[in-house]
């Protein structure tokens, strides 16, 4: 799994960290019951703070994506067809978001298609 952090991203860091490991658990390249790095490894990895990391590791637990064992670190949850719904779930409101802003703007459906083809080729 590789996490890329980005000034440019208008996220905040814990949550580019937190939907990065998303979408890793539900593209299948983080297996079930496999363990996170540590914060502390993934904070110096990635050359941020240790509180940074643990706001997204406490963001997976609580929205079920990982689950935490008292001094053994963060595991995704096995439940991969929960996982994969709430990644759909949360992709389908982002996208409801895009759509009412396209549609308060004008923008109609075939441009929303171009400018999602055009992001997808850069």
């Amino acid at each position: 799994m590789r996490i890329v952090i980005s000034a440019q991203a208008g996220q905040p860091i814990y949550e580019q960290i937190k939907n990065q490991i998303i979408s890793a658990i539900a593209a299948g390249e983080v297996p079930p019951d496999s363990a996170l790095p540590s914060i502390r490894f993934m904070a110096k990895e990635l050359g941020v703070g240790i509180i940074t990391v643990k706001r997204a590791y406490d963001d997976l637990c609580t929205e079920g994506w990982c689950y935490s064992l008292q001094g053994k670190g963060v595991f995704v949850s096995p439940q991969k067809d929960m996982a994969e719904q709430k990644f759909y779930d949360e992709l389908r409101a982002r996208l409801k978001d895009i759509a009412d802003y396209a549609d308060a703007s004008g923008v109609g459906i075939d441009k929303l298609i171009q400018i999602l083809n055009e992001i997808k080729g850069e």
